[in-house]
């Protein structure tokens, strides 16, 4: 029995998280204070007229209901006999005993019950706030099947409709509000040992435009795969989201929108909140922890990521995680297409934060194996955007991040001229619109190449340049595709095409890792380079006689292994690693390092 200190007048009945009705049962533990007759009045919160205050008083024991509500902890029928009597479950379960694996195969049988894929991207996440473990054994064993449902394409529709699927806080949110108090609201996470944050300001989701604060199904997303892809350790792992507003007018005049009602701040006010939380991030969390920026819209991207990639261990997936893992597939890709980098001329459809990023770190790639200088490696590669081709003549009317790019040429206006002008090998869609990639302009490709690679990197699906199928078909099965979302399996001729898919959770999970395990204080382009040459490496010579330029996911951990060594390699040679020694056998340490969702035994 707990007894309270009889200083205390008002003592709430235990809080055991969201019981069906109030005072449904008790806690195997009681707790008493004060007086019989300060019992008699105030122990039941439902007697209180609501105009007194009251302390909410929670205690947490590893027992019980409250064993059955801890998410960290919980193994619902896995709970064995001993268990059962040692924690007080007896009774509070059904009498069966099922392993982790019945479990799994009974979960797994139920989600694909659901016919809509927001559904089960819902039943995942209650049992990711109900069995951590059991959620990530799931994700981990059936991670071809389950990526979709958990990230893209799904989790856009679930950012949209987030507001009215919102039920627990899975992740910290920073407001305007919160400006002067953001050191202490990081203290508000439970968690203090935090080794990675994805935080993102909600402007640009996916393709899908500004959600403000319905955001936070990217963080929450992202490291759901942290640990599942790259065992980082759910524990270490912050999603935030920083709420200074919407520019989205039905946002606004949602009833129901769980963010800031107003506009969106920009300028001063807008980076004076920015910097509070990284300066209180590094005060709270010490100087390695990663803060990873998702999804801020292209101005403020560039800026954030300029601005503090030398004062905060910093990696935008977007930029620098989108063009790992691009420059992977094409790494891969030449053993099909032949040739070296410097051999082929790439266009790129978007010249926004994703293709500048990815344009730039093949510009790197090539200068490290050529004698190129920087201007002749960055004359391989073309950019049209909105305008038409990025030219010189456009040169002062253009964003700094699209200058490099601006080459001498006659200005073209359309995609397709462009193709037929430029002729490249490659073509690349980061523009977030949707059917980009015509008929006309994939026959084009088709014309000039007897392989033209296509990628078509836009998410979600919706917004894909084109699809697999219309890749496959208008190039009479000539073009290598790969796709930012996934696409299924294409027949033609009674041949199976597998298409590639260039999603970023082949990169940002292992790069992760291979940072923290050793230490890293900076990110230096050469862990960029040193990843996407990981991830290249392991494509198969099976995937290779499919047409697939990336390796299939049900490997996923041995990848993010095989890339985490590859960084802290590379972190070590460059002297950013602060972990010190150096493990002799980095694959191994990685592999050592990963979270295992398997249940523990409790004594």
């Amino acid at each position: 029995m707990l007894t309270a200190s009889s200083s205390f007048k008002r003592i709430n009945s235990l809080l055991l998280g969201a019981l069906g009705n109030r005072g449904e049962r008790k806690s195997n533990l009681s707790m008493m204070a004060g007086s019989k007759e300060d019992d008699n009045n105030t122990a039941n919160d439902d007697d209180d007229d609501g105009d007194q205050p009251l302390t909410p008083w929670i205690v947490s024991v590893a027992s019980g209901q409250t064993l059955l509500r801890s998410p960290q902890h919980n193994k619902g029928l896995a709970f064995t006999e001993i268990e059962r009597d040692a924690h007080y479950l007896r009774g509070l379960l059904p009498p069966t005993i099922f392993s982790q694996e019945l479990q799994e195969k009974r979960t797994l049988h139920i989600l694909r019950q659901y016919q809509v894929p927001l559904h089960r991207y819902i039943a995942m996440m209650d049992l990711q706030e109900t069995n951590e473990k059991l959620f990530y054994k799931l994700l981990i064993d059936n991670v071809e099947e389950l990526l979709p449902v958990v990230y893209t394409p799904v989790v856009g529709e679930a950012c949209q409709k987030y507001g009215m699927l919102f039920r627990r806080p899975q992740g910290l949110y920073i407001s305007l509000k919160d400006k002067g108090k953001t050191s202490e609201v990081l203290k508000n996470w439970p968690e203090k040992n935090i080794q990675v944050i994805v935080v993102t300001d909600g402007e640009r989701i996916l393709g899908l435009g500004d959600l403000g604060c319905q955001g936070m199904g990217i963080p929450i997303g992202k490291l759901s795969l942290y640990t599942a892809l790259g065992g980082v350790h759910p524990s270490v792992c912050l999603p935030v989201t920083i709420d200074v507003g919407t520019k989205n007018e039905a946002l606004l005049n949602d009833e129901f929108y769980i963010g800031l009602k107003q506009k969106r701040a920009t300028g001063e006010e807008y980076d004076d909140l920015l910097d509070e939380f990284m300066t209180a991030v590094k005060k709270n969390y010490g100087e390695k922890v990663l803060i990873q920026f998702e999804d801020f819209a292209n101005h403020n991207a560039f800026d954030l990521l300029v601005k503090y990639r030398t004062s905060h261990l910093v990696f935008n997936d977007d930029i620098q995680g989108t063009a790992c893992v691009v420059l992977g597939g094409l790494l891969s890709a030449l053993k099909l297409i032949g040739g070296t980098l410097a051999d082929h001329t790439f266009l790129f459809l978007g010249a926004g934060e994703a293709g500048t990023g990815i344009a730039e770190l093949i510009s790197l790639e090539i200068l490290k194996k050529t004698k190129l200088t920087v201007e002749e490696s960055r004359k391989k590669i073309w950019l049209v955007d909105s305008k038409g081709l990025v030219v010189s003549t456009r040169k002062d009317s253009l964003q700094s991040f699209k200058q490099p790019w601006a080459h001498d040429h006659e200005p073209i206006t359309g995609l397709l001229e462009a193709v037929k002008v430029i002729k490249p090998t490659i073509l690349i869609g980061t523009s977030g619109v949707g059917k980009q990639f015509t008929k006309e302009v994939i026959e084009a490709m088709s014309s000039i190449n007897a392989k033209p690679l296509i990628m078509a990197l836009s998410n979600p699906t919706s917004q894909s340049e084109c699809t697999a199928e219309e890749a496959y078909t208008w190039s009479n099965v000539h073009a290598i595709f790969a796709s930012g979302s996934p696409f299924d399996p294409v027949t033609y001729d009674g041949k199976e095409f597998v298409p590639g898919q260039a999603n970023n959770a082949y990169i940002f999970p292992g790069f992760g890792l291979g940072l923290i395990m050793c230490g890293a204080i900076r990110v230096h382009d050469e862990f960029l380079l040193a990843a996407a040459e990981a991830l290249a490496s392991q494509v198969t010579e099976e995937d290779y006689a499919k047409g697939i330029v990336y390796p299939r996911f049900k490997n996923i951990r041995k990848i993010s292994a095989t890339i985490a060594a590859k960084v802290a390699a590379r972190a070590y040679e460059f002297g950013l690693a602060s972990n010190l020694p150096r493990p002799s056998n980095l694959v191994k340490f990685a592999e050592s390092c990963m979270y295992s969702p398997k249940y523990r035994n409790y004594r």
